[in-house]
């Protein structure tokens, strides 16, 4: 690949983990572990999440954005994309950070599951009380 450039990011949500490439092409095209963008994800929102550094950015140019997902689910998985997306852009076009730090695309979202702690069921959930 030595005379084409590609531009790399990584992004991540929750345990997702995302290696996004975007290379400047004729047409733009989504390429999800070797699986067309609406084979990977069936649902119509994460499409939308997918898709939505490039609405915010108003980028003029086309890319086949090729990506390498791993962990997590389908919904973290597109909000790693999302990230690694704007990252990439972000490289590709420093002018564009503004209106990516805006929408929040930039930041990693630092929500995690909360742990199990001794005594509970789940990390909040209590045993019923009973008082016989």
């Amino acid at each position: 690949m030595a005379d084409k450039k590609y531009i790399p990011a990584i992004g991540r949500r929750k345990n997702a983990t995302a290696q996004v490439r975007l290379t400047p092409a004729s047409k733009m095209t989504y390429i999800i572990n070797d699986k067309a963008l609406d084979e990977y994800f069936t649902v119509e929102e994460l499409h939308k999440v997918v898709r939505s550094p490039f609405g915010i950015s108003e980028t003029k140019d086309d890319f086949t954005v090729s990506i390498i997902v791993r962990g997590g689910g389908i919904s973290a998985q597109a909000d790693a994309i999302r990230h690694g997306i704007a990252r990439a852009l972000e490289k590709y076009d420093p002018e564009l950070r503004g209106d990516l730090k805006s929408a929040g695309y930039l930041k990693r979202d630092p929500r995690r599951k909360e742990r199990k702690k001794p005594g509970l069921r789940k990390a909040r959930k209590r045993p019923a009380w009973s008082k016989r």
